[in-house]
């Protein structure tokens, strides 16, 4: 199932699903900031019951969380779910919502953009087990509510795109990159990141003439974690229970996206990660393999090194330092749409519509 387009004048729902950081009171200005940015894209934000209740709060009470997506649903007049932030255990919603077949229902009556990065992959990988196309990428706090005095342009311009039914999206390399913030103060407002030039652009490893496939992912942390219980121990029991990843033999027409968190994993700590997707036959069935450029660039070649073993391994085509996920500036990665990389031409695109 396919949303609808945005158009203005159609309002946004704000959801803390993972952490409840946004209600607190430090946030404040950044609130006021992504509210008015929003606003400039002719949106209505429309913060859900729980979404400003704080951290304390929203960790105590997943069930409160789970409500307010059921909720948003439900309100014909929200046309897309924007996710407050990431987070760590947003697979606690999943009970509460898995088991409430009204819940279901209104998915199915009333697909909406939902979008968000990070740990909202167990969100996105429910809703795909529900049949609904999800949009990896933008979040309240990482993007809207950027200090500086505007967006971040290329993380703009990707959003834009939910506002069109176009049904060819090319999606470049950005000329440049950001480090992310150490400061997140109103001290820091109407402050530049720091900015790199692009030296790599696309990273592209065992070159195939042309691949198209349809794209699924995640963060990489929150797959592992959700196969291994490393974190969590019944985060697997609940990702077993519902099946929230699929039979990986699914995966054989797939572009695979995965992309680091802001814990920067250590290359060891990459690869054992790398090495729970392989031990589930990921790698053996997928067509190709895209990958987020890093948070701040860091460990870039160890990473490199580490796929380009398992590219080796499998002939598995993989592109490397893609504008997804935590690194700055972030494009949208929409969940079972078809991507097409054209190795000789060095380019990428989606060539269908990812909204209606």
């Amino acid at each position: 199932m396919k949303p609808n387009k945005l158009k203005p004048g159609d309002k946004i729902a704000i959801v803390s699903l993972s952490s409840g950081i946004l209600g607190e009171d430090f946030y404040s200005h950044q609130l006021e900031i992504g509210t008015k940015r929003l606003k400039q894209f002719g949106l209505e934000p429309v913060f859900m019951n729980s979404t400003l209740k704080g951290s304390k709060y929203i960790k105590e009470h997943p069930e409160q969380r789970a409500k307010d997506l059921k909720d948003a649903f439900k309100n014909s007049e929200i046309k897309a779910i924007l996710c407050a932030i990431g987070g760590e255990d947003t697979y606690k919603t999943i009970l509460f919502l898995l088991d409430d077949k009204d819940f279901i229902e209104s998915v199915k009556k009333n697909p909406k953009i939902f979008i968000g990065f990070s740990d909202s992959t167990n969100n996105h990988l429910m809703f795909n087990k529900l049949g609904l196309n999800t949009f990896y990428g933008h979040s309240f706090l990482s993007d809207f509510a950027e200090l500086d005095q505007e967006m971040l342009i290329y993380s703009k311009k990707a959003f834009e795109v939910l506002f069109s039914s176009e049904n060819n999206i090319d999606i470049k390399s950005s000329a440049e990159w950001f480090e992310e913030r150490k400061d997140f103060s109103i001290k820091s407002l109407n402050t530049s990141r720091l900015k790199h030039i692009e030296e790599n652009g696309y990273d592209f490893l065992n070159d195939k003439n042309t691949i198209v496939g349809k794209l699924f992912g995640g963060c990489l942390e929150s797959l592992y974690d959700g196969l291994t219980g490393k974190r969590y121990a019944d985060q697997k029991d609940i990702w077993k229970k519902y099946n929230i990843f699929p039979k990986t033999e699914s995966l054989k027409e797939t572009i695979f996206f995965i992309e680091t968190s802001e814990e920067s994993a250590s290359p060891k700590d990459f690869e054992r990660m790398i090495m729970c997707l392989e031990k589930e036959k990921i790698f053996k069935y997928i067509k190709a393999l895209i990958v987020g450029k890093p948070q701040d660039n860091n460990f870039y070649f160890e990473y490199k090194n580490i796929l380009n073993k398992i590219s080796e391994k499998y002939n598995l085509p993989i592109v490397l330092n893609m504008n997804f996920g935590h690194s700055y500036p972030r494009t949208i990665i929409p969940y079972n749409c078809l991507m097409k990389i054209d190795f000789e031409k060095d380019n990428i695109s989606i060539i269908e519509n990812i909204v209606n």
